[in-house]
């Protein structure tokens, strides 16, 4: 499935798979939405599929979001996957 976004209420709803495929597109889209926005809530409840690719796209917008001190949230199913993840990175560096 590829990857559709839609947006309700200020938050951004994920459909799809975010991976080596999609990742770049993914990311280029959100940054430019973040740098236009006051901040940005993804919601990650129809993933389907995350990639290495993926989880580095998710936090390459995060630091863009620390650089712009903009609001960033990941909402979901899996969510917590990923915060352990972007914990895990941040311990590691």
């Amino acid at each position: 499935m590829a990857l559709k976004i839609s947006e309700q209420n200020g938050t951004f709803f994920i459909q799809g798979r975010i991976n080596t495929t999609t990742a770049t597109n993914f990311k280029s889209h959100f940054k430019f939405l973040l740098e236009t926005n006051t901040g940005l809530t993804l919601n990650i409840d129809a993933i389907e599929e995350i990639d290495v690719a993926g989880l580095n796209a998710l936090y390459d917008i995060y630091n863009q979001a620390i650089i712009y001190k903009k609001k960033f949230y990941i909402v979901g199913n899996g969510c917590k996957e990923i915060y352990n993840e972007f914990k895990q990175s941040n311990q590691a560096a």
